[in-house]
């Protein structure tokens, strides 16, 4: 068989290594930067981007470095709902494979089920998964790597990715039961329930997507069998190629998503890392560091990304950061910046 579908589809199939997540990603972002009014090079230098990596959908780029090309583009074009409004315009075709996947599905059902399942192979350090509810599935997604934690614009881009897939078969107006962000509410949050056409909702535990059952039996209309195994058997090759992250990179990630839950604990971040908290000190060590220095840089970096959310509350950072009191938190801001938050805001 050879179509032109299949043709384009397989010019996808290198395995080239994955850095951190595929160029694909960055599809069109050059022109959506100019359209925004922001100096592309400009934005691109700031963040580290080289931009030859862009060239090719099946090279990739460091993960931090994505994720702050967003930021940026955000901070330098002034529009503060950047990563939202890119998101929207994403086609489902320019992610590459994690996107023929979907379309080639059946239904709407295994288009999910089939994008959560490898989007690790586009992107390494998040977690997607589809959670079944009652009369809902709830759509996960959530950046776990520890170096990374200005993430909003990605998370609006993302969600809006997801959402272009799932109205390509349902159609461009439709309302899934909910959004959910794990960041806190911007500014300019009226527009976020207007383009998803759903209630929005903010700092919550994943960023998801909430949609029901009887939506996801729908074919799929581009849905081709024999094209679908062969995406699989691609990336079911990709997928025996080891995935490599620096254990400090994992135990920051814990850390940052354990702070909801307060103090976070070794004993409890050792579990989730498969070894005892003995050894998990003993590995940190080796690399020059201690648990608790970890938990106390993720919180300064935090903190100061907190900081520049100007409608962000004192008290509401320090129950972020996982403290139980104000004073607690006022005292470590001192130690790492010599001033208390209120100095720093005023």
């Amino acid at each position: 068989m050879d179509t032109p579908y299949l043709r384009q589809t397989t010019q996808l199939f290198q395995p080239t290594g994955n850095q951190g997540v595929l160029s694909a990603a960055a599809t069109g972002l050059s022109d959506f930067i100019l359209e925004k009014g922001a100096d592309v090079a400009h934005v691109f230098h700031v963040s580290g981007i080289n931009t030859q990596l862009l060239e090719s959908p099946t090279l990739s780029l460091q993960l931090p470095n994505y994720c702050q090309v967003l930021e940026q583009a955000a901070n330098l074009s002034g529009c503060d709902n950047f990563g939202l409004y890119y998101g929207q315009q994403f086609k489902p075709k320019a992610l590459g494979l994690i996107g023929y996947i979907a379309l080639c599905s059946p239904t709407l059902e295994h288009a999910l089920k089939n994008m959560t399942s490898y989007f690790h192979l586009h992107q390494k350090d998040t977690l997607t998964r589809l959670i079944e509810q009652p009369d809902h599935w709830r759509l996960d997604y959530q950046v776990q790597h520890g170096a990374i934690l200005a993430r909003r614009q990605d998370a609006e881009l993302t969600m809006g990715m997801f959402m272009n897939v799932i109205r390509s078969v349902l159609g461009q107006h439709y309302a899934p039961r909910a959004i959910h962000f794990e960041h806190t509410r911007p500014a300019e949050c009226q527009e976020h329930s207007k383009l998803f056409n759903a209630p929005v909702y903010f700092d919550q535990p994943y960023n998801s997507i909430l949609i029901s059952k009887t939506d996801t039996s729908v074919c799929m209309p581009e849905s081709d069998p024999i094209l679908l195994t062969v995406i699989q058997d691609t990336l079911r090759l990709l997928n025996t190629q080891p995935s490599q992250q620096q254990l400090t990179d994992q135990v920051r990630s814990f850390i940052y998503l354990s702070f909801s839950q307060g103090e976070p604990q070794l004993e409890r971040t050792a579990q989730e890392l498969n070894m005892s908290s003995t050894c998990l000190t003993r590995k940190l060590k080796s690399y020059g560091t201690t648990f608790s220095a970890l938990v106390d840089h993720v919180r300064c970096e935090v903190a100061e990304h907190y900081m520049k959310q100007n409608h962000m509350s004192i008290s509401e950072m320090a129950f972020l950061l996982g403290y139980s009191e104000v004073s607690a938190f006022s005292r470590a801001f001192k130690r790492w910046f010599g001033i208390t938050p209120r100095q720093w805001r005023h």
